[in-house]
């Protein structure tokens, strides 16, 4: 088996009643869009309207701890916003290699994604781990976070990479921008 640069690829799924099994799809399709020699791993995160900010947070760092380095981060919808409320709010050992969000809604981004709890800190940009790739992903047809969240994100990540894709909010269960993005940090980590 051929190996990578980088080590497991780490999939934060989404918030909601059966997210986890919604996003498994995505998920597959990474993995099997990148084939042999690469692991992509989903914890299981929090469900339920009574999940709090804080058993999310201590299952992201749980499994970022245990995964190989340097690892890669995945991140859908909620699962990509509270991957980033601790990437910025908390010391992170291993070496990350990328960080991806899909879909992620953008604290008081809009009206509808505005609510105490909901938040950033300033300068999340600053607060990354230092060397990561930083790649953002949104589909114009999203029906459940508004693609303009994609660029706020961007804004406040200035070295972020912008992807735009298609397939709604899920993509369509298509990640290949996803590992196409993943193949070069690995290509460019030999």
């Amino acid at each position: 088996m051929e190996t990578t640069a980088v080590g497991d690829i780490v999939f934060f799924h989404g918030a909601g009643d059966g997210a986890y099994d919604i996003d498994s799809e995505m998920a597959a399709d990474l993995r099997s869009r990148l084939g042999d020699g690469y692991s992509v791993v989903m914890p299981q995160l929090p469900e339920g309207d009574d999940a709090d900010d804080r058993a999310w947070l201590a299952t992201i760092e749980r499994a970022i701890a245990d995964a190989v380095p340097p690892v890669v981060l995945v991140g859908h919808s909620a699962g990509g916003y509270m991957l980033l409320k601790h990437l910025t709010t908390s010391p992170v050992t291993p070496p990350v290699a990328a960080i991806c969000v899909i879909a992620a809604p953008f604290p008081a981004g809009d009206p509808d994604w505005t609510f105490d709890g909901f938040d950033l800190p300033e300068g999340i940009g600053d607060r990354l781990p230092p060397g990561a790739a930083v790649f953002l992903y949104a589909s114009e047809d999203d029906e459940i976070v508004p693609f303009a969240h994609r660029d706020l994100y961007g804004r406040a990540i200035a070295s972020a990479v912008t992807r735009t894709t298609a397939g709604g909010h899920q993509l369509g269960n298509d990640l290949s921008a996803v590992a196409d993005d993943i193949r070069a940090i690995a290509e460019r980590g030999r």
